[in-house]
């Protein structure tokens, strides 16, 4: 096992843990957006991980089942899903974006909720940023034994 399967796996958790953070800011950004270019309020976003796969084939198939144990490949994001809720209904019928019964839709944004997210992706941020400094740094150990 090479000491680089750390940084890249740590690398794509950085990449990934900054995209999470971009959506939840634009949820928040959005909080109060009653009309959209598709029509209606805002639905919030989130972004869909899965395990990240590196390698392929039938060696890496025969590796993988016969140990129990081996490190991570990383993560990748595979999209940015639209939570479909409906949002909270505001009796406001003065407001061009009412329906007919005077109800205006809100936006299905709860900004205690984004602002977890966004200090929970944070921690994992900056864990994944210290998983590539405490490799960085037995790389460094490592070289200095040989001299």
């Amino acid at each position: 096992m090479s000491m680089f399967l750390g940084i890249d796996a740590a690398a794509s958790g950085l990449t990934a843990e900054r995209l999470r953070m971009d959506v939840i800011s634009n949820n928040i950004a959005n909080a109060n957006t009653t009309r959209t270019a598709e029509g209606g309020a805002y639905h919030r976003r989130y972004v869909v991980f899965e395990p990240r796969e590196t390698g392929g084939g039938f060696s890496s198939f025969l590796k993988k089942s016969m140990s129990k144990l081996e490190a991570g490949d990383g993560v990748r994001a595979v999209g940015i899903e639209a939570d479909r809720t409906q949002g909270p209904l505001v009796y406001d019928p003065g407001n061009p974006d009412a329906n007919a019964q005077g109800y205006v839709e809100r936006p299905n944004v709860n900004i205690v909720s984004e602002m977890v997210d966004m200090i929970t992706a944070s921690r994992a941020y900056e864990a994944n940023t210290t998983t590539i400094n405490a490799a960085k740094s037995m790389a460094m150990k490592a070289l200095d034994i040989g001299k």
